[in-house]
């Protein structure tokens, strides 16, 4: 799978996109991740990606030009499935959304930054649109690991146990039972006894019911969910 990240801020990138799960995947070839930063294919000789919005609204507004250029660039060498923008007003993000985009082979996720992006650009060049919550940032580049980690992980071969992301919160809309590990008593603090029973059926039955438990409790909405 390969994901080209279009920023004006690369450096924000470097971090969460060099290590753990992302970096495994990246050195194993299970994963190619490119940042191409915006003010590479500006016009402008000073590398301005932005300018005064039409209308005289308050903030900059990230221009055009330099976003299609560099997205056409990309297309000239392979096809895209998706082109993603970060926006606050996209769709929200979600386990079913990150397990489709796991099984795509190419996709470009576009980050705002300022006050937007020049409208055109969602017109003409994006096919969607994702939010990771009701809240605004800097930037689209926080939102954009959060989509690549998550989407990564799910990569055969990305994580060592390929079934422990099947069984993570919101696969089959259920948050994730409790887990426990050594020692089995600390302070008094006990582990369930059926957890060390070792009868695999009633362990599988257990968890099943602790996770619909939780989601009665904490997420009751995600039961309505087909």
């Amino acid at each position: 799978m390969r994901i080209d990240i279009l920023t004006v801020l690369p450096e924000m990138l470097e971090s969460p996109l060099g290590c753990s799960i992302i970096k495994r995947a990246c050195d194993k070839g299970l994963a190619e991740i490119h940042v191409h930063n915006l003010r590479d294919y500006s016009t402008n000789r000073h590398r301005k990606v932005d300018d005064y919005p039409f209308g005289g609204e308050a903030g900059m507004v990230m221009q055009i030009q330099p976003v299609d250029d560099c997205i056409s660039a990309l297309k000239k060498e392979r096809d895209y499935d998706e082109v993603i923008f970060m926006t606050p007003d996209g769709a929200t993000f979600n386990q079913s959304i990150a397990n489709s985009l796991s099984l795509l082979d190419n996709i470009i996720i576009l980050c705002g930054h300022y006050k937007g992006i020049d409208y055109r650009i969602r017109e003409h060049l994006v096919t969607r649109e994702i939010s990771i919550g009701d809240y605004v940032l800097t930037g689209g580049e926080l939102p954009a690991a959060c989509v690549v980690d998550a989407v990564v992980r799910l990569i055969p071969g990305a994580i060592g146990d390929e079934q422990s992301a099947l069984s993570d919160s919101f696969q089959d809309n259920l948050l994730a039972p409790p887990v426990y590990t050594r020692p089995a008593d600390y302070k008094g603090w006990k582990v369930p006894d059926i957890l060390l029973s070792g009868h695999e059926a009633k362990i599988a039955q257990w968890r099943i019911d602790q996770a619909l438990e939780r989601t009665r409790a904490l997420r009751p909405d995600l039961l309505t969910k087909n």
